[in-house]
């Protein structure tokens, strides 16, 4: 069983690759009989499979270390590779749509492939390669700027993940202290990041326009991939939000303050929740990795098999080191049904949302991997996160483990922030709605959009003397902006389905699990919503659902010992 670190890596032949590609899809499109089209997907699908874990691993590996030149370079060629790529994956699913046996063929693969296939259609054209290769580049340099920090406190040279402790500081002026260290070398940067975030506007409004969208926003939601919903779903679950969950929240910010002891709530004081301080594992990586093997070894079979095979494999890297990149995230390599989790621990709370969050979108792909079909290892990106926020809550009676007597605190401040998250979600994705329909926006202008949605969705965020942040550039930080765009508001409708698995999991966790177990089965073989009908939860569009799912959530957070 070869490790992760021993996986060997070759750059691939990119016009053999297309040539093959090329030749297989004309075989394709030339199939009378069910067997041979079969068979042809079959074999796009392992040529794809295996071009895409040669990028999967370049990306980990360069994420790992950003200052690896190696690395560096092939995540440069990639890229500029994937664009010309995407070519004949263009091809292939033109060929698809188009096949006289696309009855027959969709009773095979299913429709969910025939369904994405056509959204890719409209999203794509050989003549926009060049501006599909600048938006790459431009979303690398992003990465780049936010994994170059080197800031001098404390006596130590720290990047921006591993300020994570000073931010939870009991003493406020080293909550402070981090907060502006932090936050200079984002100001810094300022203007480097509005200037990549500008490029990146005005070529996406290119690309879009050059396809025959109206703006960005258009070609968004269709490189997103959202079947079943459009636009005005969103907005009015956005609004559901503000109705619902806004005041709630602000009621949750309002006992905060009282509780820590401050007269108003800063920016440097938010993520300190309790005045003894917050809950924090209770040790090092080693620690937290062996709670979690008892843990998933008694939470089911399947999660026990699921993560005794990614150590041995070597697919965990987590801890905060220089020259890695910020955040966390779950990637798969296809040919090797390897899952791989990339965190930045830094000894918070945060380290052990990971291990439940990402082990939720890992365990979901190593579940679902008997689905060859490249579209299928990982569903659309909110159903996706539907796995990792209610893993997030069916590991709820394994918290002691890491927490010890600090369990009451964690569970507290994880649901209350779950709740809090929710307006912030959907502020990230009403900006982006903001500037994509306003391209010509100015950076002045693009901040003032972002502070005037802060104050509506989070009336309670107070910058002091900050003047970088008062002026709207909180979002600098949030990545997705800039190398995702759109995939937000996926998290906040999926943190609606999670509510969902927290209530029924109160109520018979046995069935609630098997929903969960069968979602997680099925990958990305359905779209959101039949999904979603397969877990048997509710669609968080419908009217009245939100508001029926946190009902028990408010009288547990609003009951709770801890919250005065």
């Amino acid at each position: 069983m070869t490790t992760f670190t021993k996986l060997s890596y070759e750059r691939p032949d990119l016009d053999a690759l297309n040539s093959r590609l090329s030749d297989y899809s004309v075989e394709l499109q030339q199939a009378s009989t069910l067997e041979e089209a079969n068979e042809l997907i079959r074999q796009i699908n392992q040529e794809r499979n295996e071009f895409e874990t040669q990028s999967q691993l370049v990306a980990i590996r360069h994420s790992i270390d950003t200052r690896d030149a190696f690395y560096e370079a092939e995540q440069t060629f990639f890229d500029d590779a994937l664009p010309v790529y995407e070519k004949e994956v263009q091809a292939y699913y033109r060929v698809l749509t188009e096949h006289d046996l696309r009855r027959e063929l969709e009773k095979e693969w299913g429709s969910q492939l025939f369904e994405l296939a056509e959204r890719a259609l409209k999203t794509f054209e050989e003549s926009l390669i060049p501006k599909l290769q600048e938006e790459n580049r431009l979303a690398t340099a992003y990465q780049k700027v936010m994994s170059a920090a080197q800031i001098e406190f404390d006596g130590k040279t720290l990047n921006l993940s591993q300020f994570g402790p000073y931010l939870q500081s009991p003493d406020r002026s080293v909550r402070k202290a981090a907060s502006e260290a932090r936050y200079t070398y984002l100001a810094d940067n300022g203007d480097e990041l509005d200037r990549i975030y500008g490029e990146l506007v005005r070529v996406r409004t290119d690309i879009a326009h050059a396809l025959g969208f109206q703006s960005f926003v258009e070609l968004g939601y269709a490189r997103m991939q959202r079947v079943g919903y459009d636009e005005s779903n969103v907005d009015n679950f956005r609004k559901q939000v503000r109705d619902v969950i806004v005041p709630l929240a602000t009621t949750l910010k309002e006992k905060q303050a009282k509780r820590i002891g401050v007269d108003a709530l800063t920016y440097y004081d938010e993520s300190f929740v309790f005045p003894d301080g917050n809950a924090t594992p209770q040790g090092d990586e080693a620690f937290i990795i062996e709670g979690g093997n008892t843990m998933y070894r008694e939470l089911s079979n399947e999660t026990d098999e699921f993560f005794q095979f990614m150590q041995q494999r070597g697919a965990l890297d987590l801890t905060a080191k220089p020259g890695k990149s910020g955040g966390g995230y779950c990637t798969y390599l296809p040919s090797e049904g390897l899952p791989f989790i990339f965190s930045n621990f830094n000894g918070t709370a945060g380290d052990i949302d990971v291990l439940t969050h990402e082990v939720g979108h890992a365990f979901q792909v190593y579940e679902s991997r008997h689905l060859t079909t490249p579209e299928y290892a990982f569903p659309t990106y909110e159903a996706c996160e539907i796995h990792s926020m209610s893993m997030e809550f069916f590991c709820w009676p394994w918290m002691e483990l890491f927490f010890g007597d600090q369990v009451d605190k964690y569970k507290f401040n994880h649901l209350a922030g779950s709740i809090t998250f929710l307006p912030y979600g959907v502020l990230v994705d009403e900006f982006q709605h903001v500037v994509y329909r306003n391209p010509g926006m100015t950076v002045a202008e693009r901040r003032q959009a972002w502070r005037d949605l802060e104050k509506v969705y989070l009336p309670h965020r107070d910058y002091e003397t900050n003047d970088y942040l008062e002026s709207g550039a909180w979002w600098h930080q949030q990545g997705h902006i800039f190398q995702s765009p759109f995939y937000y508001i996926d998290y906040t409708l999926a943190q609606v389905c999670a509510f969902q698995f927290w209530v029924r999991m109160h109520e018979d966790r046995e069935a609630a699990w098997s929903d969960y177990l069968t979602l997680c089965q099925a990958g990305g073989s359905r779209s959101f919503l039949k999904l979603v009908e397969l877990a048997g939860l509710q669609s968080p569009f419908e009217d009245g659902v939100l508001k029926q799912t946190v009902g028990q959530i408010e009288d547990y957070l609003l009951k709770h010992p801890l919250a005065n």
